[in-house]
């Protein structure tokens, strides 16, 4: 398994800001499927412990400048101690089914009108793991994966 772990010393008033992600072998039918990892929630006092005008900037389109989803792509993110905690359990817990691991940290200033992995609707080919739900998940941090299977090959080829 590759392991793409980028660090990064943040200001001491950032305690997060690291995404995850890792590349399953094979899920569901499909090959390589990354799955984007993220904390679906977080207190409610996380909102405002910020200072959101020194870290959010200018908006990636000019009808979008709403803060909240850009505030949230924040919040989703991990601290150093959660990402290598969260970063060990896939190891353990998953091994050589896992193709790779990736870790980066947020570029700040964050633009305004970002879309958070966790308002991303489930569907057809879009889907969640809940990994808190699972009996071996024991690191207390709520963390989801999306992931999104129209993106990969079948296992199979589809025959035409």
């Amino acid at each position: 398994m590759e392991l793409n772990i980028l660090d990064h010393d943040f200001p001491p008033e950032i305690d997060r800001g690291f995404t995850l992600s890792m590349v399953i072998k094979s899920f569901k039918g499909r090959k390589n499927v990354e799955v984007h990892l993220f904390r679906p929630e977080w207190p409610e006092e996380d909102n405002n412990a910020y200072r959101w005008d020194k870290m959010l900037g200018d908006p990636v389109d000019p009808t979008h400048t709403d803060p909240i989803g850009s505030r949230q792509v924040f919040l989703e993110t991990f601290g150093p101690g959660e990402r290598d905690n969260i970063v060990e359990f896939l190891q353990k817990q998953y091994g050589e089914r896992l193709a790779s691991i990736t870790s980066m940290p947020l570029s700040f200033p964050i633009p305004l009108g970002m879309t958070p992995l966790s308002a991303v609707g489930e569907g057809k080919n879009i889907g969640l793991i809940r990994f808190e739900k699972l009996p071996s998940y024991t690191l207390g941090i709520p963390m989801h994966g999306l992931f999104d299977l129209s993106q990969h090959e079948p296992l199979v080829p589809v025959q035409s």
